[in-house]
C-alpha cells in the first residue's frame, strides 16, 4: 500500500528492537479541558457541526500541520496527535498505528487467511463475523493505546492480471462477487449499516481507482497512467467502490498511485468529485486518503505539476484530505500564500476528518459507549480461533483428485516435501499482525496423527540447487503418501513485486517430477495468492491430487489436514482464473482492456476466449449432488416439488422497471427474480456446496461476455440424501450492461442461466419491451 513502504519498513524495524511500547493514542478532555465548552463536545448536536466548531479554532498553520496521516493534532486546544493509518486486511496489522506489547497482553491478534483465499469461500455471512471480529480486536487495541480508529483496509481492486503481486489482498477477480464480499465485510467492519450513534471503527475502501500493477516490465505504479475507458470503469473497475461507498456507507476512500486517463488519481476530480462524492454521495463526515506518498507523485513522477506546491493544492482541490506521507504539511502552506488554496479548502479536509471522528465517539464520555469497554479478553477468542479455522477451510479448493483424497486409514507415514511444508509466518501473506499462533502445515499433519518425515527439498525460487533432492526422493519412498507442499511466496508477489509469468518458480516442479517416479500417492499443496499453471500436474496420472491453499492463517495446517483426512470436506471456488503459461505473453499489463482484440485474448473468465487450465469458480468436492428448480419459498425436503413448474420465461422490461422504482432506493438494486435451486447430496459424504449461478446470451452491445456471475450462496453441511434450498436473488444490476458512456441498460433478448461451471441445470428466459437506463453515468470532461 505506500511508496511510504519503506517508511512502514523502518517502523516494524523499531518495533522489532522494542521501541514503541508506551501508550500512542488519547482522547480529547470534553470535561476538565480546553475544549469543554466547545460545541465538539455537545454530544446532541450532529457530527458536521461540532467538527465545524472545532476547526474554526484552529490556524492556518495548525491546518495546514494536520493534513497528513501522522496528525500532530493541537495542544494548545487538548487535541491529541493522532495517527489515521492503521491496518486490518485479514487482522489487525503491524502498520505506523498499530503497536503491538512484546509479549503479555496485546501481544497478538487474530490471523484469518488473506482474502484470496476467503473470497474462495464464497460465504458472505462468514466475512461479515470476519470483520466483526477485526473490528472488535481493532477497537480493544485503540482502548489501550495501541491502535488507532480508521483501519485503512479492505483492498477492492478486482484481481485482473494473474501476475499483480497484490491479488492475495483481494477477494477475486469478479466485480459482482467483489460487490457481495465488500459490503458485508464493511458492514461488520464499521459496525452496521451507516451505524447510529457510533461507528465501531472507520473502514477504507482502495485503492481508487483502476489500480492493478505494481512493478512490471519497468512499469511502476507511482507514475502509470491506466488508459480506461467509462465502459470498463463502469462495468468492471468501480462495481465494488460503488457499493462500498453508495451501499455499504464506507466511511473513508483511498485514492491510488496510478492516473486514470492522464490524471494523477489523487488529483482526479472526475473520481473523487463528480463520482465519489456528487454520484455516489459520499458525505462530508467521510473523508479520503492518498496512497502513501501518491501526493508527491504528482508532481514526480507524473510530472502532472511543475512544483510540488502546485501537486499539493491540485490534491487538496480535487478531494484528497489526507496526504499519507509529508508532502502536503511541507508545501501546502507556500500554496497557501501563493493563493493556490485557501484557509476554507483547509478546513473543508480538518471537518471532514474530524466529523468522521466524532462518528468513532472520539470526543464523547466512554463509559456511554459500549465499544469503549472492550477489552484483551475480546482479543482472539475461542469463537475468533474457530472462525479463523473455518474460514481457511472453506475457502481451500480442491482442483483434482483421482480417488487418493480423503487419504486412507491405512496411510500413517507421510512424507512432507517443499518449501510451504514447515511455513510459519509466510501463511499470513502481507499485511499482518502478530498471530497467537501458527499451525504450519508440519504441525497440522503431526496433530492429525500421522508419522510425519519432513524434507525441505527446495525453496520456491531455487533454479540451480538440487542437493535437496535426494532426500526428498528417500523420504518418498519409505512413506506411504507423499505430500508435496508449494507454490508462490512473498519473494515472488507482493506490493512492488509483480510476475512475469504464471509458471511454477524455481524448480518445485522437476523436484514433483522426481517425487513422481517414486510412485507413491502424491498430493501437491499449491499455496500463494495468485494461480499457476497446474497443466503438467493436471495431466500427470503421477500426481492423483492437487488443492489450493492460498494464503491460509493461523490455522492454515490444520485446514488442510482437516480437508485431506475427510475431518472437513472441500467446497471452496477458485475467485480467479488459472491461465495457460502462454497467457502471459499474449497481453502486456499495462493494457487495462477487458474485451479481445488482436492484441488481448481477454480479460478474465468474463471475457478470455482460450482454454483455462481451471475456471473462475472451480472446485471438486467429496461427494455428489443433484439439482433442480425449486419455487422460492420451498423447503429443502419438502414434498410435492414435481408440481413446480420452473422459473419464469418471460418479464417485461417496464414492469421491471416500475416495480423497482416503487422498492428499490436504486434501480441497479432492484430484483429481477429470486431463482430456488434444490441442492441434494446423492454421495456419502456431508459437505457445503456453493452455489454459483451465471448468465449469458447475446444481449446489449457486442462483442458479449462468456458468461457472467448473476448470484451465488453458499449451502451448509448437506448431509447425504438430504437436500436444500439455495435462493440465488438476481438483481436488475446483475444483468445489466454498460454503454460506451458507462451508462447502464436493461437489454431486451433471450438469457440463459446456469447453475456453476459445468452449467448442471440451466434455464431460458427472454426479457420484452425496450431497453431501459438503470443507471447513468458521470461525463468525464477533463479527459475527453
Amino acid at each position: 500500500m505506500a511508496n511510504g513502504i519503506r517508511r512502514l519498513h523502518a517502523f516494524l524495524t523499531a518495533l522489532a528492537v522494542g521501541a514503541a511500547t508506551v501508550r500512542a493514542y488519547g482522547f480529547p478532555d470534553c470535561v476538565n479541558g480546553p475544549l469543554r465548552n466547545n460545541i465538539v463536545c455537545d454530544v446532541t448536536k450532529d457530527p458536521i457541526t461540532r467538527a465545524t466548531a472545532l476547526i474554526n479554532l484552529w490556524t492556518d498553520a495548525e491546518l495546514t500541520n494536520n493534513t497528513v496521516n501522522a496528525s500532530p493534532g493541537v495542544p494548545r486546544l487538548g487535541l491529541p496527535a493522532y495517527n489515521w493509518w492503521s491496518e486490518g486486511l485479514h487482522g489487525v496489522a503491524q502498520s505506523p498505528g498499530v503497536t503491538f506489547a512484546p509479549s503479555g497482553e496485546f501481544s497478538y491478534a487474530t490471523s484469518f487467511p488473506q482474502p484470496i483465499l476467503m473470497g474462495a469461500a464464497f460465504d458472505d455471512p462468514l466475512i461479515r463475523a470476519v470483520a466483526s471480529i477485526v473490528s472488535t480486536e481493532g477497537r480493544a487495541f485503540n482502548n489501550v493505546g495501541r491502535a488507532g480508529l480508521d483501519y485503512w483496509t479492505p483492498n477492492i481492486n478486482p484481481f485482473k492480471d494473474p501476475r499483480w503481486g497484490r491479488g492475495q489482498e483481494t477477494p477475486g477477480e469478479d466485480p459482482f462477487h467483489l460487490t457481495q464480499y465488500v459490503y458485508n465485510l464493511i458492514v461488520g467492519l464499521q459496525g452496521g449499516l451507516d451505524p447510529k450513534p457510533y461507528f465501531k471503527v472507520v473502514a477504507d475502501c482502495k485503492h481508487f481507482a483502476a489500480y492493478d500493477m505494481d512493478n512490471w516490465e519497468g512499469n511502476v505504479r507511482y507514475g502509470f497512467n491506466a488508459v480506461v475507458s467509462q465502459q470498463d470503469l463502469s462495468e468492471f473497475y468501480l462495481p465494488p467502490f460503488q457499493t462500498c461507498v453508495r451501499d455499504a456507507k464506507v466511511g473513508s476512500v483511498m485514492c491510488s498511485y496510478n492516473a486514470v486517463n492522464g490524471i494523477p488519481s489523487c488529483a482526479n476530480k472526475f473520481l473523487l468529485q463528480d463520482v465519489l462524492r456528487d454520484y455516489w454521495g459520499f458525505t462530508d463526515d467521510r473523508w479520503v486518503t492518498s496512497d502513501c506518498d501518491a501526493v508527491q507523485n504528482i508532481f514526480t513522477p507524473h510530472n502532472y505539476t511543475s512544483d510540488p506546491a502546485q501537486a499539493a493544492a491540485d490534491a487538496l482541490l480535487a478531494g484528497t484530505d489526507i496526504d499519507c506521507g509529508t508532502f502536503s504539511s511541507t508545501y501546502l502552506p507556500e500554496a497557501l500564500q501563493r493563493g493556490l488554496v485557501n484557509t476554507t479548502d483547509l478546513k473543508r479536509a480538518a471537518i471532514r476528518q474530524y466529523a468522521s471522528l466524532v462518528r468513532l465517539g472520539y470526543f464523547d464520555p466512554p463509559d456511554a459507549q459500549p465499544y469503549r469497554q472492550i477489552g484483551w479478553s475480546d482479543v482472539n477468542t475461542p469463537q475468533a480461533q474457530q472462525l479463523a479455522h473455518t474460514a481457511a477451510v472453506e475457502g481451500m479448493v480442491l482442483l483434482k483428485n483421482d480417488g487418493v483424497l480423503p487419504l486412507s486409514k491405512r496411510v500413517r507415514k507421510l512424507a512432507l516435501i517443499g518449501p510451504w511444508a514447515n511455513a510459519t509466518r509466510l501463511m499470513q501473506g502481507n499485511y499482518f499482525g502478530i498471530a497467537p499462533y501458527l499451525v504450519s502445515p508440519l504441525l497440522g499433519a503431526q496433530q492429525a496423527g500421522f508419522d510425519v518425515e519432513y524434507v525441505f527439498g527446495t525453496n520456491v525460487t531455487t533454479r540451480n540447487d538440487t542437493s535437496g533432492f535426494p532426500a526428498a526422493v528417500a523420504a518418498a519412498r519409505r512413506a506411504d503418501a507423499v505430500i508435496f507442499a508449494g507454490g508462490l511466496d512473498e519473494t515472488v508477489e507482493r506490493e512492488e513485486i509483480d510476475r512475469l509469468n504464471v509458471t511454477w518458480p524455481g524448480n518445485q516442479l522437476e523436484l514433483v517430477a522426481e517425487l513422481e517416479r517414486v510412485g507413491k500417492p502424491l498430493i501437491v499443496a499449491q499455496f500463494g495468492g495468485g494461480q499457476l499453471d497446474d497443466t503438467a500436474l493436471k495431466n500427470s496420472r503421477a500426481v492423483n491430487a492437487i488443492i489450493w491453499g492460498g494464503y491460509p492463517g493461523q490455522s492454515g495446517g490444520t485446514a488442510l489436514f482437516d480437508i485431506l483426512t475427510g475431518k472437513a470436506a472441500p467446497a471452496g471456488r477458485l475467485p480467479i482464473t488459472q491461465y495457460p503459461a502462454v497467457y502471459a505473453d499474449q497481453v502486456p499489463m499495462t493494457d487495462m482492456t477487458l474485451r479481445p482484440s488482436a492484441t488481448n485474448p481477454g480479460r478474465t473468465y468474463k471475457w478470455y476466449t482460450g482454454t483455462p487450465v481451471y475456471e473462475f469458480g472451480f472446485g471438486l468436492h467429496y461427494t455428489t449432488f443433484a439439482f433442480s428448480w425449486a419455487a422460492p419459498g420451498a423447503t429443502g425436503d419438502a414434498s410435492g416439488s414435481g408440481n413446480f413448474g420452473g422459473p419464469a420465461r418471460t418479464y417485461s422490461i417496464a414492469e421491471l422497471v416500475s416495480r423497482g422504482q416503487r422498492s428499490a432506493s436504486f434501480l441497479d438494486l432492484a430484483p429481477l427474480d429470486t431463482f430456488a435451486v434444490r441442492v441434494t447430496n446423492t454421495g456419502k459424504v456431508t459437505s457445503d456446496y456453493v452455489a454459483l449461478l451465471f448468465v449469458s446470451g447475446s444481449f446489449g452491445p457486442a462483442p458479449h461476455p462468456r458468461k457472467q456471475l448473476v448470484s451465488y450462496t453458499r449451502v451448509h453441511g448437506l448431509a447425504p440424501k438430504k437436500s436444500a434450498i439455495a435462493k440465488l436473488p438476481v438483481t436488475l444490476g446483475a444483468i445489466a450492461r454498460a454503454d460506451e458512456s458507462g451508462a447502464k441498460w436493461v437489454y431486451p433478448g433471450t438469457y440463459t442461466i446456469a447453475l456453476d461451471t459445468d452449467a448442471a441445470l440451466k434455464h431460458t428466459f427472454t426479457l420484452t419491451g425496450r431497453a431501459a437506463k438503470i443507471a447513468t453515468w458521470p461525463s468525464d470532461a477533463a479527459s475527453q
